[in-house]
């Protein structure tokens, strides 16, 4: 397959799974760790999730101007400190885990594992936020939950980042359509830091030397496209349905992997 026809097959699957519930990383590394595309490394799987930060200022354009032009109002302002807070918490964890030393998992099989588990969360906490609608408002404690939640998402590839930062804040009694835009601009800053120490860091390594940049930047505008379609089907879904069936999807998904891993 030519190199930039697998590059788009996964820039549009970036985009598609960053902001569903069902884990871009995982879905990145699946077909390459099944052979089905060739492997790329960890610099372009993180630099193409910015190009999902561009689809979501593109969808959130309104709500971030109206952010940006009423800071003098106490609730922009609590707002903001807390999307800050959240992504603070998401930051110093992911530094703790660099620090320590700890080799996020690859193979197929913590992968599937964590889509399997990620699943049957979901359908849990659907089944107990059921009938509840949830407060508008976002707490520090959710604030903190949904940091740490991203900081699991990021150690267990699989989880999903979005979707472990949603899960939490619904099972904190928010909104769903409260809890899907925190989670969504708190995507804003996460993506764009993890996207930026990496470039960094590939600079004063060399690491750019074996990565072709116009391929990185085509999956990247791929990557952007299609998160936006998706992000704007996504806002008007959460309005009216559940998780579930992104919940089914996963178990299937991780089911089969487990079988696959085993050599069913």
């Amino acid at each position: 397959m030519p190199d930039w026809l697998a590059v788009i097959i996964l820039g549009i699957i970036e985009g598609v799974t960053e902001f569903l519930p069902i884990s871009s990383t995982g879905h990145l590394l699946i077909p390459q760790n099944l052979g089905w595309l060739e492997p790329r490394g960890d610099l372009f799987n993180v630099v193409i999730q910015s190009g999902a930060v561009l689809a979501v200022l593109a969808v959130f354009a309104g709500r971030v101007r109206a952010l940006a032009t009423t800071l003098g109002e106490p609730e922009t302002r609590d707002y903001l400190l807390k999307l800050l807070g959240a992504f603070v918490v998401t930051g110093l964890g992911g530094l703790l885990i660099k620090e320590s030393g700890v080799q996020l998992p690859e193979a197929v099989t913590p992968v599937a594992l964590a889509t399997l588990i990620g699943g049957v969360l979901i359908f849990i906490i659907e089944h107990l936020h059921k009938g509840r609608p949830g407060a508008a408002r976002i707490t520090w404690a959710v604030v903190v939950l949904v940091g740490l939640a991203q900081v699991l998402a990021a150690v267990f590839p699989g989880t999903s980042r979005s979707g472990a930062s949603i899960l939490m804040a619904l099972s904190m009694g928010v909104a769903r359509p409260a809890a899907t835009e925190f989670s969504f601009l708190l995507g804003v800053p996460t993506l764009m830091a993890a996207g930026a120490y990496k470039i960094f860091t590939a600079c004063q390594d060399g690491g750019f030397a074996g990565e072709n940049v116009p391929l990185l930047l085509l999956g990247t505008a791929v990557s952007a496209v299609s998160a936006f379609i998706v992000v704007k089907w996504l806002i008007r879904f959460v309005q009216s349905h559940t998780f579930n069936g992104f919940a089914l999807y996963r178990v299937l998904l991780g089911t089969a992997l487990l079988a696959y891993a085993a050599g069913l």
